[in-house]
Parts: structure tokens; C-alpha cells; sequence
């Protein structure tokens, strides 16, 4: 494992409380998406992440900090994390901590709300400059692509040791990521037909190549059943490889080739979630995979822009996502 290098910890500058409306709602399906104007204008709001019924956090990508949104009041907090951050994703702990990808920094961060301190991990390689999605796996350690330096990583939370593993097929751009129920690492390869997966044990890489070469996977889930879902934002269609038998199958989306699906989630029936962000307002559609049909549609309130990625809150059977319309958003279910 190469040596890690942590830059000091820092205290952050909070900013007061602003409070902003819930804006938008709509209804259709039994599927009711509600929205709130973010009171940051133009900061690209994305990758919510519930750690509880009213405690939300997101990350503003374009001018670089970290926000939590009471639901209840309808209250945000801000944490400037300084120039240039670009923050792109985060995850939040059991334990509290907010873990973020400093994607211009080429770091891993970790903020404590309960000191207001910032921890980085630094990327042991120069070329890994720009770590973009993280994960959490059973025991707690941060998984995450690198997707223009082209690796997937690990951040061992106990010691700050960060692995990183080269994918070998050149300009693969290495995008979403999620943990399979027996600890495999799965990867969409956004810049080819690909996906990878990762042995966690012995953190071997291999490639599986979908059947068109035009395909272009970008985020993915992971049904109990062990089968990795996709959807290829070039060609429109819901995807799914089965790992047992290396068989594919593909589904068209409602909106067709032009769909561009995007953010995705999984519910705890294990429905399929995909947002249709080639259509304006950008589209939330269901997919059941034991009747292989698509069963909702809801039009995003606020239009959307780009709704890019979710996080579905098991304990309260929400599906939470930003949207480039400067919104947070939360879907929840009749």
C-alpha cells in the first residue's frame, strides 16, 4: 500500500442559516416528487444523501461546498470548503462524518459536523486527480472512481490507506459504482461498452463487455439476486448482467434512444428507479424486474436540467437526488 499523505485539519467557515420554500410537487403513479430551492444560486446542488428523516446533506459542485437541508423548516447550513474544492459526491457515516470527493483537488474528505474540522486524504498518485463517486461497503471503508484518471479506489477509514486500482482498458472513465450483497464491486465504465467488477479480497479487476459496442453505462444497481442493473445514457436502454450466467438483457426506456438515463436507484421491493434526463422536465420512471415492465412516470416538477444522481433512504422509503434546476429533491411513494 503506497503511504498517504493527510493535510492538517482546519476549522470551517459555517455560514448562517437560510431557509428556502418547498417549491415544487408533483404526482402521478402514486409517486409524488417534492422539491427545494436551494439558497445557493447557480452552485449545481447534486448527490443528497439522507442520514435521517429530516437531515439531508449535498454537496455544491460548482462553488464548492457542503449543505445540510432540514426538512422540517426547511433550513439549510453551509460549509465553505475553500477554492477551487469542486466538490462532486458525498457519503455520510454512522458516526456522523460527511466523506466527500474533492474532485479538483484530488482528495477524499471528511468533515465533522460536531467540531466543524475538515480531514483530507490525498491520493497517493498524481494521477489520480480526480476521485468522483463514493460508496460505503459492510465494513464501513469508502470505495470510489477516479473517473479522468482512470482507477478505482479504496479508503481504508481505520488507517487512511488508500489502494487504487488501474483499469486497464485506456479512457474507460470509471463513473458509478455500487457494492453487490456478497461484497463484489461493481463499476460502470461510462467511457466504453463496459462494466468492472472488483474481488474485494484480492482486489482483482475484471472487465464484462455489454453487447453493443455503442452502449455507454454510466450508473448502476445491484439487485438482491446478485444482477447488476445499468442504464446506457447513449442508447436509451435499461440493462441488466447477470453474473452467474454472463447473460444480458435490455430493455428500451419509455422515452427512447433519446431518454438519456441518468440518476438511478433501487427500493426496498427492488425496483429499478431511472431518471430520463434527454426529455425536459427530466422523467422519474419505475421498472419492476420480476414483471419486466415499466410501471410509473412522473415528470420532475422543477424540470430538472439534469437530475445526475440519488440516494434512496431505506428507513424512510425515499429516493433523494439534486437537480441543475438548483433544487434538492425527494420522492416518495402512495
Amino acid at each position: 500500500m503506497k503511504r498517504i499523505l493527510l493535510t492538517a485539519a482546519a476549522l470551517t467557515l459555517v455560514t448562517p442559516v437560510a431557509t428556502a420554500a418547498q417549491d415544487f410537487e408533483a404526482s402521478n403513479d402514486g409517486v409524488t416528487i417534492q422539491e427545494w430551492t436551494v439558497p445557493y444560486e447557480k452552485s449545481r446542488p447534486r448527490d443528497p444523501f439522507a442520514a435521517s428523516a429530516d437531515e439531508v446533506w449535498f454537496v455544491g459542485q460548482r462553488t464548492g461546498y457542503l449543505a445540510s437541508l432540514n426538512t422540517g423548516t426547511g433550513e439549510f447550513e453551509q460549509v465553505d470548503l475553500g477554492e477551487g474544492a469542486g466538490p462532486h459526491n458525498l457519503v455520510v457515516a454512522e458516526d456522523g462524518g460527511v466523506w466527500y470527493a474533492g474532485n479538483r483537488r484530488a482528495h477524499v474528505g471528511r468533515y465533522d459536523p460536531e467540531s466543524g474540522e475538515i480531514e483530507k486524504v490525498a491520493m497517493p498518485d498524481e494521477a489520480a486527480r480526480d476521485p468522483h463517486t463514493l460508496i460505503f461497503d459492510d465494513a464501513g471503508d469508502v470505495w470510489f472512481t477516479v473517473q479522468g484518471g482512470n482507477k478505482i479506489g479504496k479508503l481504508t477509514v481505520a488507517d487512511r490507506g488508500v489502494q487504487l486500482i488501474d483499469v486497464p482498458t485506456e479512457g474507460a472513465r470509471p463513473y458509478g459504482i455500487k457494492t453487490a450483497p456478497d461484497g463484489t464491486v461493481w463499476v460502470a465504465l461510462f467511457g466504453t461498452h463496459k462494466l468492472a467488477s472488483i474481488d474485494p479480497e484480492t482486489m482483482a479487476l475484471t472487465e464484462h463487455d455489454l453487447p453493443r459496442e455503442e452502449a455507454r453505462p454510466r450508473r448502476l444497481e445491484v439487485t438482491d439476486d446478485g444482477r447488476v442493473w445499468y442504464g446506457d445514457y447513449a442508447g436509451g436502454k435499461l440493462g441488466v448482467l447477470n453474473p452467474d450466467s454472463g447473460e444480458f438483457t435490455e430493455w428500451d426506456l419509455p422515452s427512447g434512444a433519446e431518454s438519456r438515463p441518468y440518476g438511478t436507484a433501487m427500493d426496498a421491493d427492488g425496483n429499478i428507479w431511472v431518471f430520463e434526463t434527454g426529455v425536459e422536465p427530466n422523467r422519474l420512471v419505475g421498472f419492476n424486474p420480476e414483471t419486466e415492465e415499466f410501471f410509473a412516470s412522473v415528470e420532475v416538477p422543477s424540470g430538472g436540467g439534469t437530475v445526475r444522481h440519488t440516494h434512496y433512504h431505506a428507513p424512510t422509503d425515499t429516493i433523494w437526488f439534486g437537480a441543475d434546476t438548483n433544487t434538492i429533491g425527494r420522492v416518495t411513494f402512495d
